[in-house]
């Protein structure tokens, strides 16, 4: 692969990662929630969510999903569904922020296991990803040169770039943390969040 070619596929990849959704906004929630460090496992979460996406994409899931119309519609209601229950999280968050807790009912913060599979689950529930990248990726391979090769960078640059980006949601977050931490804060924040949420479950129930 040229330095050319990488960089091309470098700046585009940047760009659609840097697209705030709703794996987006679970990091800024974890961060502010939990806080950065705490929240480093929802971020690797995310990320091995995008190089599942990324293999299955390179293995031809992709042509899979757009040849099967009924499997792609089954894992789109998966998916939305699974946008539904983070919305009902954050909506009980945000009843619950409302309150104020006793030394006793202070909350725990998720384990590593958890936070991770919430995040891969998020990532991974969307098949609309697959079919991008089974759209983008041959765009920056030549057929002249090892496949696996190309395939290898590609997917460790996304992962890089991944990374740094859902870090940098994380720690933007730190800039309205005082208030968005704040009682009347988090309640919003968290009501906001639900909303989103569950704008993207029906966005992706009502879309072909």
């Amino acid at each position: 692969m040229s330095l050319e070619t990488w960089l091309l596929f470098s700046s585009a990849a940047l760009i659609v990662i840097l697209i705030p959704g709703p794996l987006s906004l679970l990091m800024v929630s974890n961060s502010l929630n939990y806080g950065l460090r705490r929240s480093l496992p929802a971020f690797l979460g995310g990320v091995s969510a995008s190089i599942c996406l990324l293999s299955a994409s390179a293995l031809g899931l992709g042509a899979l999903l757009l040849a099967s119309e009924q499997l792609f519609g089954v894992l789109k209601i998966i998916g939305a569904l699974y946008l539904f229950c983070l919305a009902w999280q954050s909506w009980q968050a945000s009843r619950q922020a409302a309150k104020p807790l006793s030394s006793e009912e202070q909350p725990v913060n998720p384990n590593f296991l958890s936070m991770f599979w919430k995040a891969f689950g998020l990532g991974a529930s969307n098949p609309k990803d697959i079919l991008f990248f089974a759209a983008f990726l041959p765009q920056f391979i030549s057929a002249e040169q090892p496949m696996l090769t190309q395939l290898l960078v590609l997917i460790l640059t996304w992962a890089v770039l991944d990374l740094a980006c859902k870090l940098f949601y994380g720690l933007s977050a730190h800039g309205a943390a005082r208030y968005l931490r704040s009682g009347k804060g988090q309640v919003w924040f968290n009501r906001v969040s639900a909303g989103l949420f569950a704008s993207a479950g029906s966005a992706s129930l009502l879309s072909r």
